[in-house]
């Protein structure tokens, strides 16, 4: 697996100090190593120094996980939900310091930090319910005096690698369920957001979540996550980050026949019809393409618009993108922030490279912005393409940046043949009066998600989040499927007849 951020560095005196936990215990890396994690709006400010971990540190946190499981999943279901909702709590109270530090740590603007914490709240609220609601099934036997039911199980220890595009949000998709469930955790965090991970760790355990229970470990791709995936002790693996890393966590994992759960990449399209609401539609691209600076996998980074409004939406498109304030997250007027890093800037211009050369028509932004008050961090203008068509990489590729391309159709069927014509089968949304073309987009759009006169983003978290093809595995995050990706089933036979009984044998 592969890293996407700079070199780890020396610790530096004035930024704070952190270390993994494991068994409860704040512990540095074993090799002594650290690496910083540094503000994306101004690379010279260190955030933290945290623990280079590598192989001897995952496998001091998985033997934690391991010991605690028994214990923890004797625990009640409803009072590991009690938990759960105290930490949802005490997130609550801190919501504005969790916010800013999380602008600070990855670059998005203060408003969407806080929503990105609001969602680990409401997580908690949601997963506490299910504490009561851990349902099993009961169904008839075939046989007399037979009582037969279904019950959900732990898996055991399992591992919880997650990105650092929503460093809160996305944690508490996947930690909450897994331990209402019962089961441990190692958490892997991306390596660009340890604070947020850390601080997140930290409320949970001062909620009264057991040692050993839920075990942090930050670091790089290859010497800390291979380890975790590889660990046979790991029994089910759950992964939000790229294409590339999650077919390396799904064929290590696969191998030792774990669970996993994969939610990839996206490259959704909005289709804006010639009877849409304009103005609506213009709301929904401009948040959905430039929101978080792009930085989502359901962000709008394909429009896909009919001819007959065409030259109205682009035109005001561009006006619109071009007086989006770019700058400083923590800055009251800013919309829009830094991207990541260095790698990522890097990655997302190569791309505007790459669709001028094929021929498509660059309307707006396009270039990296150096010049002050820019010059410290890792800013890109919001980048629009015109005349884009279906067999563009700047189509067909997830860019993970603020580039978002317009491509014209003439009818409903082509632009759903033209949404569908990408590998990847996330989110999607139509923007439309007609109820019927609405319902006919919701049938035949190849996505796991479908908005209607909204953009492809601003998931809910009680509804299943995932998508199909190449955006994952078929798994569904948050909503009704929370439990279930973190459960085993197994199937109870109580015979109480007093005599054998045999199953598709015995008639009377």
């Amino acid at each position: 697996m592969t890293t996407t951020t700079e070199p780890a560095e020396p610790a530096t005196s004035a930024a704070p100090t952190y270390h993994n936990v494991i068994a409860g215990e704040r512990a540095p890396a074993v090799s002594g190593a650290t690496f910083s994690s540094r503000n994306p709006a101004n690379h010279e400010e260190i955030v933290g120094v945290f623990p280079r971990s590598g192989p001897a540190d995952v496998t001091r946190a998985v033997a934690a996980a391991v010991e605690a499981f028994p214990r923890w999943r004797r625990v009640p279901a409803p009072a590991r939900a009690d938990l759960i909702l105290r930490a949802g709590s005490i997130m609550q109270e801190r919501k504005e310091d969790l916010a800013r530090l999380m602008t600070r740590e990855m670059g998005k603007v203060l408003e969407e930090s806080r929503g990105d914490v609001q969602e680990g709240i409401d997580m908690a609220k949601y997963i506490a319910g299910e504490g009561r609601r851990f349902f099993g099934e009961t169904m008839p036997s075939e046989l007399r005096d037979k009582f037969a039911m279904v019950i959900r199980q732990p898996f055991g220890p399992v591992a919880i690698i997650t990105p650092w595009n929503f460093p809160i949000a996305i944690p508490t998709w996947k930690i909450f369920p897994a331990l209402l469930a019962g089961n441990t955790v190692v958490f892997k965090p991306a390596e660009d957001t340890p604070a947020c991970a850390a601080a997140f760790v930290e409320i949970m355990h001062e909620a009264g979540l057991p040692s050993g229970v839920l075990n942090l470990v930050t670091g790089f791709g290859e010497e800390a996550g291979e380890p975790l995936v590889e660990d046979e002790r790991i029994r089910m693996i759950s992964f939000t980050g790229s294409g590339e890393v999650g077919r390396e966590v799904a064929a290590r994992g696969g191998r030792q026949l774990k669970k996993i759960s994969l939610e990839l990449g996206g490259k959704n399209p909005i289709i804006v019809m010639d009877d849409a609401d304009l103005g609506l539609a213009l709301e929904g691209a401009l948040w959905g393409a430039f929101g978080t600076s792009g930085q989502r996998c359901t962000a709008s980074s394909r429009l896909i618009v009919q001819r007959g409004v065409l030259d109205e939406f682009t035109a005001e498109l561009v006006k619109r993108a071009s007086a989006l304030r770019v700058g400083n997250g923590l800055e009251a007027e800013v919309q829009m922030g830094p991207v990541v890093n260095q790698t990522q800037l890097e990655r997302i211009h190569r791309y505007t490279g790459i669709g001028i050369e094929e021929g498509a028509t660059l309307l707006l932004g396009g270039r990296v912005l150096d010049d002050a008050p820019y010059d410290r961090g890792y800013f890109y203008a919001p980048t629009i393409f015109g005349h884009v068509t279906a067999d563009m990489r700047i189509a067909q590729e997830e860019i993970f940046g603020p580039t978002t391309v317009i491509m014209p159709v003439a009818t409903f069927e082509e632009a759903v043949e033209v949404a569908n014509g990408v590998k990847y089968g996330l989110s999607s949304a139509i923007y439309t009066r007609d109820i019927n073309r609405a319902f006919a987009a919701i049938e035949t759009l190849e996505a796991g998600i479908t908005y209607v006169n909204a953009p492809t983003i601003g998931a809910e978290i009680h509804l299943p989040f995932g998508g199909i093809k190449a955006t994952g595995n078929g798994h569904r995050e948050a909503g009704t499927s929370a439990i279930r990706e973190f459960t085993e089933l197994k199937s109870v036979y109580i015979d109480y007849s007093g005599r054998l009984q045999r199953a598709q044998i015995d008639t009377e």
